[in-house]
């Protein structure tokens, strides 16, 4: 068994006897088993995601990593502005190689093979989280803190996604773990602690440049604290920076044929033009009033708890400040807060700890120490109020909650691979449904537009088709030829049947979406038409 680390104990109220007393347990006999268990969780996770969340799991990740790999794939115009990097999809590529190398490559695979290499990812997140709380907290605390990520229904629908968010999140996990100045005995810790966390927090950055503003955090932390501060500026930062952004940039510059800094690309666009903004803006309060408070949700005022009773302000404000600078860009998502959800359940994890200890010490002094009375009354009432209210929601969401679009994509994959399919139109929102990379058929396909323009009052296709879906589509029907398959949503269905019936095409299968609208109109489900004559 690994020798563990010894223990930071921040709050006098949990002992260090009581947390021997309290982490005797076959699970968390060594980090070894602890991994396999959040491997195993982590696996069925993945294959009980059947669900669409946002487009960027499909076409900023696994679509361009289809097209490395096979030669076609759609790229958006992120990639023509040279805003995103090649880095994140590169993993993506890798395994789409060797599923190709083994003759893996067919529908089940090329759907269910992506997640399950992020819940891999997801695992090592899941590990490093346990590690962080226990340096911090001592193990008592880290096991609660645990409960806490595996349990939250947010971490279960997101976390093993395609998105550079999920890979974020687990760098900086990884990369805090690493870094000395948010430990209480800093001075004890190795400096190539702090370079290997300089390196994490380097490649969060390359993957995701936004991840920026949680560690320009964490290093204004090293410099206010920190004795060896040029060293730490001149020697460390400045090397690891340069070294992670060179190497990123020989990558971009091989995969785009050119000299691209997608760094500088991305702050121009996000932040100094308000590009983002194109999609859909939120009131500077979203992240504090909705956003977070429902990926956090009931474990919320546990989280309140601990963040009060550990009294590790350095902590609680890197969750204060990643909301408040996000809060102030426009466009704001779900998903771009991830990277801190796991600290705030740490902190979930710190008052249950707390609670368990209490309850243990009244059932002491009533002399009641049996099994049966382990767990009193507040900790098994949170516990189970904790389950019964996060997991209906997790396999609500990862099962039911707009699954059409995945649905879709997997019959209509079998089907082209029977050689039923010839072209498919996609009379749709822009993205709505996964591409090339779940259909992996190199065939005729067309989506509606919906890039950026920089004339604002010229609408997309997009907006044109939802504004008046008859007109667009006897515009386009016109001028070229028809393809053998639409799909399109039941709402827009309703419009266009007569119209699509008129030109030979009948309906053949409808899947299920969602029972309620989330920014449209209810889109109940995803139906395919197919044309019966040519």
């Amino acid at each position: 068994m690994r020798q563990r680390h010894r223990a930071v104990n921040t709050n006098s109220n949990i002992s260090e006897e009581e947390q021997i007393k309290h982490s005797k347990s076959v699970f968390f006999s060594s980090e070894k088993r602890i991994f396999g268990i959040c491997l195993a969780i982590r696996i069925v996770n993945a294959l009980l995601i059947q669900t669409y969340f946002n487009p960027d799991e499909h076409w900023q990740t696994l679509e361009v990593a289809h097209r490395i790999v096979f030669g076609y794939g759609h790229l958006t115009w992120e990639w023509k502005k040279g805003i995103r990097s090649y880095l994140h999809p590169m993993l993506f590529a890798l395994l789409y190689k060797i599923l190709a190398f083994l003759h893996l490559d067919t529908p089940v695979f090329m759907i269910k093979a992506p997640r399950l290499l992020q819940s891999l990812f997801s695992a090592v997140g899941d590990l490093y989280l346990y590690k962080f709380s226990h340096v911090l907290f001592g193990d008592h605390v880290a096991k609660w803190a645990l409960f806490s990520q595996l349990a939250n229904w947010f971490m279960f629908f997101c976390f093993n996604r395609t998105f550079s968010n999920s890979l974020e999140t687990v760098l900086t996990l990884v990369g805090l773990y690493y870094w000395p100045t948010l430990r209480v005995s800093s001075s004890k810790f190795p400096s190539v602690s702090r370079k290997l966390g300089l390196a994490l927090a380097a490649l969060a950055c390359a993957i995701r440049p936004t991840s920026a503003i949680t560690w320009l955090y964490v290093g204004l932390l090293e410099l206010i604290f920190a004795r060896d501060r040029l060293k730490f500026i001149f020697l460390e930062a400045a090397p690891v920076g340069v070294l992670v952004l060179g190497l990123t940039c020989l990558l971009d510059r091989l995969m785009y044929g050119s000299w691209v800094l997608v760094p500088l690309n991305f702050l121009k666009f996000n932040f100094l033009s308000s590009g983002g903004d194109y999609y859909g803006t939120h009131k500077w309060h979203w992240y504090f009033t909705q956003g977070f408070t429902v990926m956090v949700f009931t474990f919320l005022p546990f989280s309140i708890a601990g963040i009060i009773k550990s009294k590790h302000w350095k902590l609680s404000g890197l969750i204060a400040w990643v909301l408040g600078l996000y809060s102030v860009l426009g466009h704001k998502e779900f998903r771009f807060v991830l990277p801190v959800l796991p600290i705030a359940l740490m902190f979930s994890g710190y008052s249950l700890a707390v609670m368990e200890k209490a309850d243990y010490l009244d059932n002491k002094r009533k002399g009641s120490l049996n099994t049966c009375s382990k767990w009193l009354s507040k900790t098994r009432f949170a516990i189970f109020f904790l389950l019964v209210t996060n997991i209906p929601m997790a396999l609500y969401m990862s099962l039911v909650h707009q699954r059409g679009t995945e649905d879709v994509m997997n019959y209509l994959s079998k089907e082209a691979l029977n050689e039923k399919v010839k072209s498919i139109l996609f009379l749709m929102p822009c993205h709505a449904t996964p591409y090339y990379s779940a259909l992996h058929r190199n065939l005729p396909m067309r989506f509606l537009d919906c890039s950026p323009r920089e004339e604002k009052r010229i609408l997309d296709e997009s907006d044109r088709f939802m504004k008046d879906p008859v007109a667009f589509t006897s515009e386009i029907t016109k001028n070229g030829s028809l393809p053998s398959h639409v799909v399109l949503f039941g709402s827009e269905e309703i419009l266009l049947r007569d119209l699509l019936k008129s030109y030979s095409f009948r309906e053949i299968r409808r899947f299920f979406h969602a029972h309620f609208k989330v920014d449209r109109d209810l889109q109940a489900s995803v139906v395919v038409y197919a044309l019966t004559s040519e």
